[in-house]
């Protein structure tokens, strides 16, 4: 039987210290629960992941064709990235994510996902700055391909299009920048973001000056300690056309 609590790792980032916890609260049933904190700011819990895998299910559901090349913006606890690895079509997905740390804890497997994703050979991870990558088209996401273009990008790093993990990310949610990482979207391309809160209509019409077509949809999840439904929710955009 595993501890009631238990920190597995702890690491200093250019964020501030990062960690990974597991916990078990025997009123939620026997199973072991994972977290990632940022100093003292929850990131993430393997409580809580519907919307997470949504963001796959959602956005590559918008994707047509086969041997499709996907990116995801941030690992987190890895949901995302293995949802979207059930998706057949997917010939390589490139997981980006700027904490070593974070990608460490795969590699090593200290954490349930990373088993799976390291035993896919579809997968890759690559160590950088998701903003940075998405607005320098000409290199781009791929360090081996320069300006290579993908079918979908799933972003899942900030809380929202205005709470952001690191404020210098609030760079990133202009039109300039947006259509920039645009740039890397094959036609028909998709992208997809999750945000811990409600859609925003703000967001919604600024992505509507970068993609053709913008739908937001609401996640709904059972929340334990609220003893009631929780929500998040996942933008999905078409690029029908070059711009």
């Amino acid at each position: 039987m595993s501890l009631l609590f238990e920190e597995i790792d702890s690491q200093p980032s250019p964020l501030g210290e990062i960690s990974l916890r597991r916990r078990r609260i025997p009123a939620l049933g026997d199973r072991d629960i994972y977290e990632v904190k940022l100093g003292e700011e929850f990131l993430m819990s393997s409580m809580f992941v519907e919307a997470e895998e949504a963001l796959s299910t959602l956005g590559l559901a918008k994707v047509r064709g086969d041997n499709l090349d996907v990116v995801v913006g941030g690992l987190g606890l890895g949901y995302t990235a293995v949802a979207a690895l059930k998706d057949e079509r997917i010939a390589e997905l490139l997981v980006v994510e700027a904490l070593d740390t974070v990608i460490g804890w795969h590699t090593d497997e200290l954490v349930p996902l990373g088993k799976t994703l390291n035993a896919d050979s579809r997968n890759r991870y690559v160590l950088g700055s998701f903003f940075e990558l998405a607005t320098t088209p000409a290199t781009g996401f791929d360090p081996d391909h320069a300006g290579r273009k993908f079918d979908a990008i799933l972003l899942d790093i900030d809380h929202s299009p205005t709470e952001y993990l690191n404020s210098a990310n609030a760079n990133f949610y202009t039109t300039e920048n947006l259509s920039l990482m645009a740039e890397q979207l094959k036609p028909n391309g998709v992208f997809a973001m999750w945000s811990q809160n409600l859609p925003e209509e703000r967001f919604e019409t600024l992505l509507s000056t970068v993609f053709d077509t913008v739908k937001s949809h609401v996640i709904s999840f059972y929340n334990p300690f609220l003893s009631s439904e929780s929500t998040n929710s996942v933008y999905v955009c078409l690029k029908a056309s070059d711009r």
